[in-house]
């Protein structure tokens, strides 16, 4: 409840008497202001009880009205005449300018500093802005509560009644999702006008006061994610601040019951995401049901196509999946370790390398890829080792493109192998340099890639690596002294190679 100049004469610790001006008892006071000046008008702002001593208020009955109605015009509400310092009982030329002009005056007693005044002020204030919050509170639970019971209409009307305002969303195309209160066609006109003069600028968002015949119309606009809306409030005057935080509370409510087929499709893609892992790790828990709802059958062949140097995942998870939309060909996809794999059935496969461009363009970033060769569904597996191990043969040369079915090496030497067999290979030749890494946080590993597919130039493979060729020397004089063997030799090195290919697919097989 606001503190009123009749209330704040309510309160017995003040003692404070209305005098005069008795019309003007029921105005609310805004703050409490102690000023000793002639004229203290151009100090205000309006909406104070102004506090005085008298000392400036002027001897004669005219001085003393010009004093009071300058107050009057500057909007306060009433003033405070203490009678315990200057005068012993307020003047009678305030009291008869209070009645005349309608001001109330307060006869403050000699006990009651002005400080006790200011405190009982701040104090009714601040109590009413912990109910104003309090009642914001409650009305935005009942906002949820009616999300939940019926979605955007339901806080609509929920909205309507807390506000006693008519209230309306409309989508981008100006059509009326839901509607509640007496002067909808009104508010609707309103709302026209307010989205017409926003124009071009719909993806931006938007906060705008309408005034009109029957009222003050705000709109603001609802975005969530790619579905866009507009809510409008029609009300008799302008929106109070705890009003309009309410208003905002119910377009978010809106904006999430928007967003609600967004969340659907997100879920969607988390689905995709298990079951190419499942396809992987555990393809006898993959159901046929849930394959034919992605669109592809148990009996299928398909083909796997890894994509590197790709940034945040799941930044990259989003373009690839608005590339692979547009293609209108089933597919899955998730991410394993730091790249992303997809899976193709066989019929498009061959789309591959353009898919791969398409997403680099999408993330504006060279992208290395890599294609498995073509397996039965239930063999997932190979093919996504495949790839990756295909793509990341690329790591050194961004936007290199490996496809295992056009590379004997792969297709014929290690894409048929085991995992324990790749291991096998792998630990044989690189085990030691894998040791010493783990063992003293080096690079080794790194380094000999570099260097291979570097075709052996030692300056090229340290601008890769982003290190002093004297420094890549060293490192390549300790590769050779712990696998015994020298990797300028060009059987060393295919046999180097291959080993580092096939540490690639155990790494794609651990990572998913």
């Amino acid at each position: 409840m606001a503190i009123t100049v009749r209330r704040l004469t309510q309160r017995p610790e003040l003692g404070l008497t209305l005098v005069a001006g008795r019309d003007g008892a029921d105005r609310v006071i805004d703050w409490a202001h102690a000023i000793e000046l002639a004229d203290p008008a151009p100090w205000l702002s309006g909406g104070e009880l102004v506090m005085t001593t008298g000392i400036k208020i002027g001897g004669s009955a005219d001085e003393q009205f010009r004093y009071v109605s300058a107050l009057a015009h500057a909007g306060t509400v009433a003033l405070a005449f203490d009678t315990g310092t200057t005068y012993s009982a307020v003047p009678e030329g305030i009291r008869a300018a209070g009645d005349a002009l309608g001001f109330p005056i307060l006869a403050v007693p000699a006990e009651t500093p002005f400080i006790a005044i200011t405190r009982a002020v701040i104090d009714e204030l601040t109590a009413d802005q912990v109910r104003a919050v309090q009642r914001v509170v409650d009305q935005q639970e009942n906002l949820v509560r009616a999300t939940l019971r019926g979605g955007i209409p339901a806080v609509v009307s929920s909205l309507s009644r807390a506000l006693t305002a008519s209230v309306m969303v409309v989508d981008n195309e100006n059509r009326v999702l839901a509607e509640a209160g007496a002067n909808t066609e009104s508010l609707a006109e309103l709302m026209r006008h307010a989205i017409a003069r926003h124009g071009t600028k719909k993806r931006q968002r938007m906060s705008r006061v309408v005034e009109g015949a029957t009222g003050v119309c705000t709109v603001q606009s609802v975005a969530a994610q790619q579905h866009h809306g507009y809510l409008g409030v029609l009300t008799a005057g302008q929106l109070s601040p705890p009003d309009r935080l309410l208003t905002a509370h119910a377009v978010s409510l809106v904006a999430i019951e928007l967003g609600k087929p967004a969340a659907v499709a997100d879920a969607e893609e988390r689905l995709r995401n298990a079951v190419t892992a499942a396809l992987v790790t555990a393809p006898a828990q993959v159901s046929d049901a849930v394959l034919r709802y992605f669109g592809f059958d148990s009996n299928d062949q398909v083909g796997a196509v890894a994509l590197a140097d790709v940034g945040p995942i799941l930044t990259a998870l989003r373009r690839a999946a608005e590339v692979l939309q547009a293609e209108a060909t089933p597919y899955l996809m998730g991410a394993m370790d730091t790249e992303i794999v997809i899976i193709l059935p066989a019929a498009a496969s061959s789309a591959a390398p353009r898919l791969r461009d398409s997403i680099s363009a999408q993330l504006e970033r060279k992208i290395s890829g890599g294609a498995g060769l073509l397996v039965p569904i239930s063999e997932t597996a190979t093919s996504v080792r495949q790839a990756v191990a295909a793509a990341r043969t690329g790591r050194f040369q961004p936007g290199r493109f490996v496809d295992c079915a056009t590379s004997s090496t792969f297709s014929l030497l290690l894409g048929s192998r085991s995992r324990d067999e790749l291991e096998a290979l792998a630990a044989t030749a690189l085990g030691a340099l894998h040791t010493h890494d783990r063992k003293h946080r080096s690079s080794l590993v790194d380094t000999l890639a570099a260097y291979l597919e570097s075709n052996g130039h030692i300056e090229v493979a340290a601008s890769v690596l982003g290190v002093h060729r004297h420094t890549m020397r060293n490192r390549l004089h300790k590769i050779t002294e712990l696998i015994g063997r020298d990797p300028d030799s060009a059987y060393v090195r295919a046999d180097l190679w291959l080993a580092l290919q096939a540490s690639r697919m155990v790494s794609a097989l651990r990572g998913s």
